[in-house]
């Protein structure tokens, strides 16, 4: 039996086999990459430069641009080069270290998806001690508490994988380093390593999901005690944007991890995957920018001063 440190590398299978399909993959990844950074930095870059996005909301946004940038370019690079070469070789420590910065940070984005949902329950339910609620200490401490508690959780999970044995083929029968893929090529027994991704996902997406939804009930019942319905379009308006990246996130990571590697369709797998790893990280900042008046109103400002600059210096 082989032990998994005398492993040196892995080989990522990728998407499909075909090299027709190499060459349209790798651009639509590529587009899809160049969207992904120009939408989450970019954002970054407008609530930093513009101070009416000083606000708790827009903190987190911040930062949801961030670990989406961040856990995208764990994983995307490495697709493109894949499907543009045919090669899916990754070392060990490679492989490694794409595994633990992408739980990293996608459990971030889950407990910062959590604190969002809090943030627009005091807006809603509690408007006039919102600002003695989400003070800057609050919201410090939420922001520290997500990275925390994604970092940890990365550390539980990659130490739970990589400890194990891997004495099969090296091929990974997937376009990353995932714990699914990876404990399939284990020789070692699993039950323990899989109930601890068990335990450990499912206490993370209870506790994110119960403050969501928590956090949502009450702001129904308050917008249907609402008497304006103005005030009831602006408060759906701006939860619409929030329920829909989360009901894509939890739903594709649910259908991911909390179920026996038994029940496993590789094939499945990798169309999910690419929703949460790609598709998720893109769609952000389409869907908390182009929706919201104040984010379109300074990048409106950022344009003109911009123009203006060029006009300046020619």
């Amino acid at each position: 039996m082989e032990n998994s440190t005398e492993v040196t590398e892995f080989i990522l299978v990728g998407l499909t086999n075909d090299p027709k399909l190499q060459i349209p993959l790798f651009l639509i990844f590529a587009l899809i990459y160049l969207v992904t950074l120009m939408g989450n930095l970019g954002m970054m870059v407008l609530i930093l430069l513009d101070s009416r996005l000083h606000t708790p909301m827009y903190l987190f946004l911040s930062h949801l641009s961030l670990v989406d940038f961040g856990y995208s370019t764990a994983i995307t690079p490495k697709v493109m080069a894949g499907s543009l070469t045919g090669d899916g070789v990754i070392s060990y420590d490679a492989c490694v270290t794409q595994f633990f910065f992408f739980v990293a940070f996608i459990t971030v984005e889950s407990f910062l998806l959590a604190s969002m949902a809090y943030d627009r329950y005091v807006a809603v339910c509690r408007p006039l001690h919102y600002t003695t609620t989400m003070t800057t200490a609050m919201c410090a401490s939420l922001v520290m508490g997500c990275y925390i508690c994604g970092f940890l959780n990365a550390s539980i999970h990659t130490g739970n994988i990589f400890r194990l044995s891997f004495c099969r083929a090296r091929v990974v029968d997937h376009f990353f380093c995932d714990a699914p893929p990876l404990l399939a090529l284990s020789c070692s027994d699993n039950y323990i390593s899989e109930m601890v991704i068990f335990l450990v996902v499912g206490m993370n997406n209870l506790f994110s999901v119960l403050v969501i939804l928590i956090s949502y009930l009450f702001i129904f019942i308050t917008v249907l005690r609402m008497r304006s319905s103005e005030g009831r379009q602006k408060a759906f308006s701006t939860c619409a944007s929030h329920l829909t990246t989360v009901s894509i996130f939890y739903g594709t990571g649910t259908f991911m991890y909390l179920q026996p590697s038994a029940n496993h369709s590789m094939d499945t797998d990798k169309v999910a995957s690419v929703f949460y790893t790609m598709v998720i990280p893109m769609l952000n900042p389409v869907v908390y920018s182009l929706r919201n008046k104040e984010v379109k109103s300074a990048f409106k400002k950022a344009i003109g001063k911009a123009k203006s600059s060029i006009g300046f210096i020619f």
